[in-house]
């Protein structure tokens, strides 16, 4: 009866572990996946901001600041001209900005996934070998004939010679 019971709670105990670790690994891969979804986001609205800034790039000739400028009447067009390039200098900048910004966004992403797939590879692999006394297995896997030593020959000894004497 004992043997039993205690038969049932290892059994038990092993069952749950194998939950923890799937639920961590889909965790794991849930995040990386969320992750994904970000960075494809990012990168639309990058793609959109270098949209606006061509635009913007083309709205800022001198000969499209004129035309943009053909109908309102002054008697000084060069201010209009210049307080319009100032206006559109004032946009780029701001989508300048937005894109470095999207940028730095971007690269912690991109590090951030590739943690959460390493993280779900670990998991994946299970336990080391070092698993039941609570340490983790970091050890560099050995590639088998990759580290073969070499059989280094020593110089050959000459006889020792002999002083006459």
């Amino acid at each position: 009866m004992c043997r039993n019971l205690a038969r049932y709670i290892s059994g038990v105990l092993i069952f749950s572990g194998l939950l923890v670790q799937v639920s961590a690994q889909e965790s794991a891969q849930d995040r990386a996946a969320n992750l994904r979804a970000q960075l494809v986001e990012i990168e639309r609205k990058q793609a959109d901001l270098q949209t606006q800034l061509e635009q913007l790039e083309e709205e800022l000739k001198p000969e499209n600041i004129e035309r943009s400028l053909a109908g309102v009447g002054s008697t000084h067009p060069e201010e209009l001209r210049e307080a319009r390039r100032r206006q559109l200098e004032i946009k780029k900048k701001g989508l300048q900005s937005q894109l470095e910004i999207l940028a730095t966004s971007r690269a912690r992403l991109e590090a951030a996934i590739a943690r959460a797939d390493a993280e779900s590879y670990q998991q994946s692999a299970g336990p080391g070998p070092n698993a039941s006394d609570g340490r983790t297995n970091n050890a560099t896997p050995v590639i088998k004939g990759l580290h073969k030593r070499r059989k280094h020959r020593l110089p050959r000894r000459r006889p020792a010679t002999r002083p006459q004497s």
